[in-house]
C-alpha cells in the first residue's frame, strides 16, 4: 500500500495500534505484545487477545508488520519500515500536541 494511503489511515491512530507497533519494534507474538503494553502501560492498558489479533490482521495487511516465524502455532511479528516511519509521525504529532497544551495542566 502506497505510503499516503497508510498514513490517511493510520494518523491519528488508536492507543491499541500505537502500543502494539511500539511493542513490535523487536519481533513478538501476540500474548507477549499483551504483557509488553500491560507492563509499559502500568496495567493502564490491558489489551484482550481478539483486539490484539484483529489489530495484527489488519496491520499485517496494510504492510506495517511482518510475520517473522512460526512455531507450534505461534507467529511471531516485527515492525515493517512502513511501520516505523508510521509509528514515528505519530509519535511526532503526539509530542506536538503535548507541547502545546504546555501550561494548560
Amino acid at each position: 500500500m502506497d505510503i499516503g494511503k497508510i498514513r490517511k489511515r493510520y494518523i491519528p491512530m488508536s492507543e491499541t495500534m500505537f502500543y502494539i507497533l511500539l511493542s513490535l519494534r523487536e519481533a513478538q507474538h501476540g500474548y507477549a505484545i499483551m504483557q509488553y503494553v500491560k507492563g509499559l502501560t502500568n496495567g493502564r492498558i490491558v489489551l484482550g487477545a481478539g483486539t490484539v489479533y484483529s489489530s495484527i490482521g489488519k496491520l499485517e495487511g496494510d504492510g506495517l508488520i511482518k510475520a517473522v516465524s512460526e512455531e507450534n502455532r505461534r507467529k511471531t511479528y516485527i515492525i515493517s519500515e512502513n511501520g516505523k516511519q508510521i509509528l514515528r509521525e505519530e509519535a511526532m504529532r503526539i509530542a506536538e500536541l503535548s507541547k502545546n497544551s504546555e501550561g494548560l495542566l
